[in-house]
């Protein structure tokens, strides 16, 4: 650091000492590299560098490795217990007078709104409320809640779905999430209103939350199919756990950001609790309560396409068939009304969020015209419902339009087919030095070598990150994933999420940087990357499928393009939080522009990157595990396998739970690796030559 001489130093010099004899350098051995690298940063190199040795000296021995149809004990029992469920469903006491009960219940709301929007059991695909009645409802639903640029998107989207040839599909889709959503709210809003009131409450709650939160979308369907058996129950149960964290999290968090001193002025009033509650509290965290909605429906969205693999129908069956068959046409047709139905779900949701302050904005003729505008829109709606119940020209969607799905499907499979043969030079070459060179090694590394290396590596990871706790997880998880009989499938997970993991920060922190640095940069990719978070998970398989085939390799792609949004948004926040005074500083001490991204910005910003590469891990680790309806194979493939082989029900299952294990460690060790992350920046100033002197003649 640079060292300014103060007044009196100046004024009264000190008196010369004799030159001291220059030192020697520190010779570069274990003291240097201690300082570059720290106690912990030798314990982590000294730890690699023994695992290599290891893999090398052990190399293929202990690995637990088991063949594709080969089960352990552990999976026979627990498909001797999936046996006695078929067996005993209808006369076990917690299926017959609770499970079962449960299940129907569900069905029965499932039902009711596929009959609602999608159809009847008639013989007719005529539902109770007909596809004029469905378009005008909805699209009167987004003016009402929105704007007329929200009711155009809405129509115009719902127009081209039915365009699509997806109609009936597109309305399945929309009743399973409407069903999640429903059940969502009405749990998730009063707990998180409970929460958002109760400190002792919260304290329970968050942990959950962070539990539910972290764990990959396929740990939910192996055991609900155990209890549910295949059908709408369990998608619509998987779902509701997987969508309802958000609205209960926000929730939450919109009642207890309320100001203090607004509580204290209302409490001085002398109100009771509810009425503080009705008049301030929820009034105030109305716009946050609304985000969660938003975010809520947008997980049942993501949710509902995948638990088409339990039985769900819709837009999730349509791909996923596509995708097994590897037809680039049609998924990239349904993927299309996926990303039309999330982009509609988004919008409408949003100008909910923010509907009392353009409220405020508007005058009154404005809210005149609006209310005019709304009753003729109620009438005209009704009519259109009625329209559609009565005739069967405006029940069914019409088949005289231009088939546009014929189109998409045409051209996807066109293109993927020209990418394929033109481009396979270049993808193919990217493909195979990325696998050969880095991947294959890689699994290698992890797969070949004995599992108490693996697994001591992974504790010894886990003592650096958070000392003890950490580090006993560790031990526990490492324990349970060998008990689950997976353990090589596992390795190869791993593998693939650590190196999307490592793509995701690099993409991260390059894209992060630029947008929190240059809010032109900002303004340009936020709006892309916020298109990006509102697409399914299966979307984002089927343009790279096209592009590379059915590999592992597609599957990390697409994690990394399904990650790197949301880490991008987390480095792009915490460089643009960086204190003003801060950066002001470092400009004074003559900083270049490189110099201050490394030297101040990355550093001041660290827990905020560390926060980055714990979401980026667990949204990689979630897509690799989808990844397997394109061949990534490992723990997707064996749950995949079980859900539809009833001998590797107990494999799948057993799968399902690993990556729940895997994804709490990695969640814990990259949460208290963040935690533990010092923000500290040196600055050091640029060193400019001397000025000359003048001398005279």
């Amino acid at each position: 650091m640079s060292t300014v001489a103060t007044r009196a130093e100046t004024d009264n010099p000190p008196p010369r000492r004799a030159a001291a004899s220059p030192q020697p350098p520190a010779p570069v051995g274990k003291r240097g590299l201690r300082s570059r690298l720290g106690t912990s940063g030798l314990v982590l190199l000294g730890t690699l560098v023994g695992w290599l040795v290891l893999r090398v000296a052990m190399g293929g021995m202990y690995t637990l490795e088991i063949g594709r149809s080969d089960l352990s004990p552990l999976h026979e029992s627990i498909n001797d217990l999936n046996a006695w469920v078929g067996e005993n469903r209808n006369t076990s006491p917690i299926f017959l007078y609770f499970l079962n009960y449960v299940q129907l219940a569900v069905e029965n709301i499932g039902l009711l709104l596929t009959q609602t929007f999608s159809r009847t059991d008639f013989g007719l695909e005529i539902p109770n409320i007909g596809w004029l009645g469905t378009v005008v409802l909805l699209t009167f639903v987004a003016y009402a809640v929105g704007n007329v640029r929200v009711a155009a998107l809405t129509l115009v989207g719902l127009l081209v779905i039915t365009s699509q040839g997806l109609w009936a599909e597109t309305m399945d889709t929309f009743a399973l999430v409407v069903a999640a959503v429903a059940l969502s709210l009405l749990i998730g809003l009063p707990l998180g209103i409970w929460a958002g009131t109760s400190e002792r409450v919260n304290k329970v709650v968050v942990p959950i939350l962070d539990f539910m939160q972290i764990l990959p979308a396929f740990a939910y369907l192996s055991p609900l199919v155990l209890l549910f058996m295949i059908g709408p129950a369990p998608a619509i149960v998987a779902t509701w756990i997987f969508a309802i964290p958000p609205v209960i999290r926000l929730t939450a968090h919109g009642i207890r950001q309320v100001p203090a001193t607004t509580r204290e002025a209302v409490d001085s009033l002398g109100v009771t609790g509810q009425q503080r509650l009705v008049t301030v509290l929820l009034p105030m965290a109305k716009r946050t309560i609304v985000i969660g909605i938003n975010q809520t429906v947008m997980a049942a969205l993501s949710m509902v396409t995948i638990a088409a693999l339990i039985g769900a129908p819709g837009l999730g069956l349509v791909v996923t068939q596509a995708l097994a068959q590897l037809d680039v046409g049609t998924a990239f047709n349904g993927g299309l009304a996926i990303v039309l139905l999330a982009i509609i779900f988004d919008r409408v949701t949003t100008a909910a969020s923010m509907r009392g302050e353009v409220a405020a904005r508007r005058g009154g003729d404005a809210r005149r015209v609006r209310l005019i505008t709304l009753v003729a829109g109620a009438v005209v709606t009704v009519i259109a419902i009625v329209l559609s119940r009565i005739q069967l020209w405006a029940a069914l969607p019409p088949t005289s339009w231009p088939d546009l799905g014929a189109g998409i499907i045409g051209a996807g499979n066109a293109v993927a087919t020209f990418a394929q043969t033109n481009f396979a030079v270049v993808t193919q070459g990217i493909k195979e030095i990325f696998t050969q060179g880095i991947l294959n090694p890689f699994e290698s590394l992890l797969t070949g070598s004995p599992w108490f290396v693996v697994g001591g590596v992974l504790v010894v990871i886990g003592y650096l990150a958070g000392r003890w706790k950490v580090a006993l997880i560790a031990v526990v998880a490492v324990a349970a994933l060998i008990g689950l009989g997976v353990w090589n499938d596992t390795m190869y997970t791993l593998a693939s999420t650590l190196l999307a993991a490592v793509v995701t920060m690099v993409f991260g922190l390059v894209f992060g940087v630029w947008m929190g640095r240059s809010r032109m940069a900002d303004r340009i990719l936020r709006p892309f990357l916020d298109a990006a978070q509102t697409m399914p998970a299966f979307v984002y398989l089927v343009p790279f499928l096209a592009l590379f085939g059915p590999t592992r390799f597609t599957a990390i792609v697409a994690a990394v393009v399904f990650a790197a949004p949301a880490a991008i948004k987390i480095i792009t926040d915490g460089i643009s939080q960086v204190s003003p005074t801060t950066v002001e500083a470092a400009h004074s001490a003559g900083t270049t522009s490189w110099q201050m991204i490394t030297k101040v910005q990355v550093p001041m910003s660290a827990k905020a990157i560390g926060i980055a590469a714990n979401q980026g891990l667990i949204y990689c680790l979630s897509m690799v595990v989808v990844g397997a309806m394109v061949g990534a194979g490992a723990l997707g493939y064996d749950v995949i396998a079980g859900l539809n082989q009833l001998d590797l029900f107990g494999r799948g299952l057993a799968a399902g739970l690993s990556l729940v294990v895997l994804g709490i460690l990695l969640d814990r060790i990259t949460q208290a690796a963040a935690d533990r992350t010092p923000q500290r920046v040196v600055i050091t100033p640029v060193k400019r030559p001397a000025p000359a002197v003048a001398t005279a003649v």
